[in-house]
């Protein structure tokens, strides 16, 4: 089918880009300036404001704000002016006002730099308190420490803050710059996906929704995965979505049961594409005020990863590698660490923590060894390296000098170093030393260290991933390691039938100071090979996806795609401590709406066309009788 000839021409048309024109804020609107724009140059200016006291001062001069900013408004003091003198000096904290006055220079010496209206300052000349605010719960001012329940419960009044204000505003410019970077410069189509879906396997829980329909349900989707794969299908060629995302799964601080992700896909592409795609996509929206990015981002393998970072998503901020010294200490007569050797997989590593000595008490390595115990089940041994150079240890007396001498250098220790040993098979020693790392980097820095520049952005893609790993619950069974849409490595395709255990696949995640940013993968578009890896590796019902296999006959084409995890990216840049200070309504840490109380009850009258009753816990009942 021909394209329309008027699209062929717009596909084709390449205009130059002009310079983006400043905002204009007082657009459609009745006040002449915002309280964060006026300047020296507008002294003399006539000016009409809007805004909320943020503090007033013996009936004096109050303080004016908006989401731009700041502005001092002197009250008149003047007999003629009594009636203005006694509304603003009466006027609430928060509550809204309309200004109208003059703006005039301030007194000499009187200038404040630390605010971007600090030079003028308006004296009233009309006033009304458009609306009076009641006792406030909390202070709306950043240095205030406000509980986060109580932020949540009453979050129209914390998103009032300048620290959200700027967050939401700064996320609202880095997602119209994917936008412009995406369909303008790239030709994406944005599409809405639906809400409303079926229940597909694998991954995490979705949630449920109920029909009218007795015993049916729809569930809301965890990511819009089958119909970006079905768009390409559909020749739509280049796809992208501002995408709200559903997990009934609990909170943490990088996790929101809804979130956003920017999903894109597109076809005839390789891994390659993709991540130059995202890189350039990142460079575009990068905010100008957090310095610049460099491309292209370095590159690790998964192997690589676990192996010297313990984890999928290292933090390459800092050093504390992970070293193997298995060949160290293989000569040894260490009981435990030939006991480990003799197994399949079996390793000796560490890592070296420098300047422990200094910034570590006994309490924190104490800690370190109990975390290592609770949570892998792996015993660690400490090396400390003393002044003069030799080593303390209750290993050091099963070591000859040439061993404790081929140690300090293979971990590069230095006087004042401590040395966190772990013997066992590979992935447990790795996983553990990987977790002792990230906290003895929180520790070190607590105690004064600068470890981790907080001003740094390491963007680091990891690639090669298993494509199954063992069910936690049961090791005999497989799962996918990411999702069963996932395609083989090209050069493992073969394996995927004989030993599907050692198949890497064509997933990669995008790690931005040790947190997954991203993630995505190049599709299976083979309806045989996606009906296999559902029905005889992982054991799933392909029925439930029989629409999918059904679509990859009708000649789809070579796909793959990624999302961008937009929350957890936003409070990365702002360097928020969760990424519910960057959603302006999220749910609190257990899932639940702190301020319209949600999830909340309904009546069985209500729940009677979905063909539902609820079996009431004795103390929900009395609740809902209260």
């Amino acid at each position: 089918m021909a394209l329309p000839r008027l699209l062929v021409r717009a596909l084709h048309r390449a205009a130059p880009a002009a310079a983006p024109a400043a905002p204009d804020f007082n657009s459609f609107v009745t006040r002449t300036n915002t309280c964060g724009e006026l300047r020296a140059a507008h002294v003399g200016q006539k000016v009409t404001l809007y805004g909320w006291v943020q503090y007033q001062r013996q009936g004096l001069f109050l303080v004016l704000r908006d989401f731009q900013g700041l502005t001092q408004v002197i009250i008149p003091q003047d007999e003629a002016h009594s009636h203005v003198k006694e509304l603003l000096s009466n006027a609430p904290l928060e509550s809204v006002l309309r200004v109208t006055g003059t703006v005039s220079p301030r007194p000499q010496g009187q200038e404040n730099p630390k605010m971007p209206t600090g030079d003028i300052e308006v004296k009233a000349e009309t006033a009304e308190i458009l609306n009076s605010c009641k006792k406030l719960p909390f202070e709306i001012k950043d240095f205030i420490k406000k509980s986060e329940a109580l932020r949540m419960q009453y979050r129209y009044l914390d998103l009032r803050s300048s620290r959200l204000q700027w967050a939401l505003r700064l996320r609202s410019r880095v997602v119209m710059r994917m936008r412009e970077y995406l369909c303008n410069l790239h030709g994406f189509v944005d599409v809405e996906t639906p809400t409303l879906f079926k229940r597909t396997p694998g991954g995490a829980k979705e949630f449920l929704v109920p029909s009218r329909e007795a015993g049916k349900f729809y569930s809301l989707p965890q990511s819009p995965q089958q119909f970006k794969q079905l768009l390409m299908v559909g020749g739509l060629d280049r796809y992208f979505q501002v995408a709200r995302c559903y997990r009934d799964e609990g909170s943490r601080p990088d996790r929101q049961p809804e979130f956003t992700q920017i999903d894109i896909e597109m076809s005839f592409v390789d891994q390659a594409g993709i991540q130059r795609l995202i890189e350039g996509l990142l460079q575009h929206s990068w905010p100008e005020e957090r310095g610049s990015i460099v491309t292209p981002f370095p590159s690790m393998t998964y192997e690589e990863a676990l192996a010297e970072y313990g984890t999928d998503k290292p933090d390459t901020r800092f050093g504390m590698k992970i070293v193997d010294i298995s060949d160290v200490l293989r000569g040894s007569n260490i009981h435990f660490v030939q006991n480990a050797l003799s197994y399949p997989h079996g390793s000796i590593k560490a890592i070296c923590i420098p300047q422990g000595v200094r910034y570590l008490t006994n309490k924190d390595l104490g800690s370190l060894k109990e975390s290592a115990k609770s949570q892998f089940n792996q015993e660690i041994m400490e090396i400390i390296c003393r002044p003069d150079g030799s080593l303390k240890s209750l290993l050091t007396k099963f070591l000859s000098e040439k061993e404790q001498s081929e140690l300090i250098q293979a971990l590069n220790m230095q006087e004042g170093d401590v040395v966190l040993l772990a013997a066992g098979e590979h992935k447990q020693v790795c996983s553990a030393l990987g977790a002792l790392r990230l906290l003895s980097a929180n520790l070190l820095e607590a105690a004064g260290l600068a470890l981790r520049d907080p001003t740094a952005f390491h963007f680091l893609w990891v690639v090669d991933f298993p494509l199954f790993l063992p069910k936690a619950e049961n090791p005999t069974e497989l799962e996918s390691a990411h999702h069963p849409f996932t395609a083989p490595h090209p050069s493992d395709v073969s394996l995927l039938y004989s030993d599907p255990t050692k198949v890497r696949s064509q997933h990669y995640d995008l790690v931005l100071n040790g947190n997954e940013v991203g993630g995505g993968s190049i599709r299976i578009h083979s309806a045989e090979q996606q009906r296999f890896v559902l029905e005889k590796v992982l054991k799933e019902d392909s029925e439930v996806l029989s629409h999918l296999i059904e679509a990859l006959e009708f000649g789809a084409p070579p796909h793959g795609g990624i999302a961008l995890g937009l929350d957890r990216l936003i409070s990365l840049i702002v360097d928020a401590p969760s990424i519910r200070d960057v959603i302006a309504f999220p749910k609190s840490f257990r899932g639940r709406d702190l301020m319209g109380n949600a999830p909340d009850y309904v009546t069985p009258e209500e729940l009677e066309p979905y063909h539902i009753q609820v079996s009431w816990p004795l103390e929900e009942k009395e609740a809902k009788k209260n």
